[in-house]
């Protein structure tokens, strides 16, 4: 039986989402470990890989359970007794055939920063960026809008058949002294978020032109490849 559960976690200690033979220091790894713990061998699946720091709200994994295992409740409630800075908010039954990763449509991420020095209780979980023009970075944002080859914007390391993304809406809001970005896309490429947001923020700041930044998403040059810091980074939430 194929369950979906959409999870919350708290990157701060952990490698990242992905399995990794060096370390058992993953979400996955975390996540996997419980489930054995519970008699449930099935590997986990989820909707994307975050890196090294990286929060979320809203990722979603699939998996499969033992017919016996019919209780969606208590089970959400013995994983969550088991994980630390993982929490199981939902866990439903699915088709066999639904796929956390490929049956996924769109996915969005949040950034968070502040232009003041985070306090000690937010700097795990909130980036800093000095002051900012808030029109140039609305600007730099809807420049990623629509379907672009974003080559220039991801870190190698992991293969992929195309490094074309379709961008369907960039924004920036500014709530109570806290300032968000949002992405939302059919899917990223890995750092392309926080390249984007790094990039987004040197036009802002005027350290780099929105000419620049267009020849760069257009693959004609490279101005930068900085990432933002991770701390303020969130896979927020899937659409399916």
């Amino acid at each position: 039986m194929r369950v979906k559960a959409i999870i919350a976690y708290d990157g701060s200690h952990y490698l990242g989402f992905q399995k990794q033979k060096s370390s058992k220091r993953t979400i996955t790894s975390a996540v996997e470990n419980a489930l054995i713990s519970l008699h449930i061998p099935s590997p986990i699946v989820g909707s994307g890989r975050t890196d090294a720091g990286v929060h979320a709200s809203g990722q979603v994994i699939h998996f499969d359970l033992p017919d016996y295992w019919d209780d969606m409740a208590k089970l959400k409630l013995n994983l969550n007794r088991k994980l630390t800075d993982i929490s199981f908010k939902h866990i439903t039954k699915v088709s066999d055939d639904f796929h956390a990763r490929f049956s996924a449509k769109k996915r969005l991420y949040r950034y968070v920063f502040k232009t003041q020095k985070p306090s000690v209780f937010e700097q795990k979980y909130i980036s800093h960026y000095s002051d900012f023009d808030p029109l140039l970075l609305r600007q730099a944002l809807k420049c990623f809008e629509g379907k672009h080859d974003f080559t220039l914007f991801h870190k190698t390391g992991t293969e992929t058949h195309t490094n074309i993304r379709e961008i369907y809406h960039s924004t920036y809001v500014k709530r109570q002294g806290y300032h968000f970005i949002y992405f939302q896309a059919n899917g990223f490429l890995r750092a392309q978020v926080r390249m984007m947001v790094d990039a987004s923020m040197q036009c802002a700041r005027e350290e780099m032109t929105l000419t620049q930044l267009a020849e760069q998403i257009e693959c004609q040059k490279k101005y930068s490849t900085k990432l933002a810091p991770h701390e303020g980074l969130y896979l927020a939430k899937i659409y399916y």
